[in-house]
């Protein structure tokens, strides 16, 4: 009988250690899933790269985010084992505000600056779309064309995307809004419409970068003001005092921030020249000069092109003289 009772109990305590068992099992179950820490973090993570991309500004992570209504990828553990489901109504995550647009107090604060990164690097394979004739007012020219590069082969719209990209930095650290006239076309765009794309922007300031293919033993920078054009809807009259008031503080502010002189193969002193035959200065209805900013087919100044350090000074130097010409005055 003794061993009958001592059966029974031992059954007893198994049967309880098998329900506390399963009872711990649930509840470790139950916290699994009401905070899935790993989950909530990707959703946060989701939720910001949703906003962001939502306000212009690209992903925060290096990962494509999938299409809409397309299916996630298949994630899994450290241990290899796929995540658990998230939840079917998951907490509600609040949305991450858009950045703070530039400004606030700050001195070009609404203030707007177009630049304009000269030739493209996808021009030498579009020839028949960038040789066709475009109205440059007065005149018509190519609609654009490959630029010139160093003997080495560093490209002068390489340099001038580079560049334009520094000096937008520094200007929107001031509070500047700055626009491109392009960035990630394939070719072009036409002299016509770089011009035009500063017109809309209704842009207080506009400054085209390039860099010249001048003589072998010539070097130096020179900035280039608009002429007086008057042809069909065409005048240039109203934007040559204040583009000559940008050009020349630019090149003073370019001189400055460089160490470089005025071109020695065009008889300048003070590095400006005027010209009648660029559609992007003669289509333009907003203060615009354009900057050479050296040579390339020489070989001290191409030198000073392929180093970084030299084109930080130069979008230093643009940066500097189109703050100067926007606070004139202020």
């Amino acid at each position: 009988m003794e061993a009958a009772h001592e059966r029974l109990r031992r059954r007893r305590r198994i049967t309880l250690t098998v329900a506390a068992l399963a009872l711990a099992a649930a509840g470790a179950g139950t916290i699994a899933v009401a905070w899935p820490s790993g989950h909530d973090a990707a959703r946060t993570e989701a939720a910001h790269t949703r906003s962001a991309t939502a306000a212009g500004d690209p992903p925060s992570t290096p990962h494509a985010a999938p299409a809409d209504g397309a299916p996630a990828p298949n994630a899994t553990t450290s241990t290899g084992e796929p995540p658990p489901a998230a939840p079917a109504q998951p907490p509600a995550t609040a949305a991450v505000p858009p950045p703070p647009r530039a400004g606030g107090g700050l001195p070009l604060s609404g203030r707007v600056v177009v630049l304009d990164p000269g030739h493209n690097p996808g021009n030498g394979g579009h020839a028949r779309e960038i040789n066709k004739q475009v109205y440059a007012g007065g005149l018509t020219k190519e609609c654009d064309t490959t630029g010139t590069e160093t003997n080495q082969g560093y490209t002068e719209a390489e340099f001038t995307l580079d560049v334009a990209h520094r000096a937008k930095r520094l200007l929107e650290a001031q509070g500047a809004t700055v626009v491109y006239t392009w960035e990630t076309e394939a070719w072009g765009p036409c002299v016509d419409e770089r011009a035009a794309r500063g017109n809309t922007a209704k842009a207080d300031a506009v400054v085209s970068i390039h860099a010249d293919g001048g003589p072998a033993g010539g070097r130096g920078f020179h900035v280039i003001l608009p002429a007086a054009v008057k042809d069909k809807n065409v005048d240039t009259t109203p934007i040559l005092a204040p583009s000559r008031d940008l050009g020349g503080l630019l090149a003073k502010a370019f001189r400055a921030a460089t160490g470089t002189s005025p071109a020695t193969y065009l008889g300048t002193d003070d590095g400006l020249v005027t010209r009648t035959d660029l559609g992007g200065l003669n289509l333009s209805t907003r203060p615009k000069v354009f900057i050479e900013c050296g040579n390339m087919r020489n070989a001290s100044d191409a030198a000073q092109f392929t180093d970084p350090n030299w084109r930080e000074r130069a979008a230093s130097g643009i940066a500097t003289g189109i703050t100067a010409y926007l606070l004139k005055g202020t």
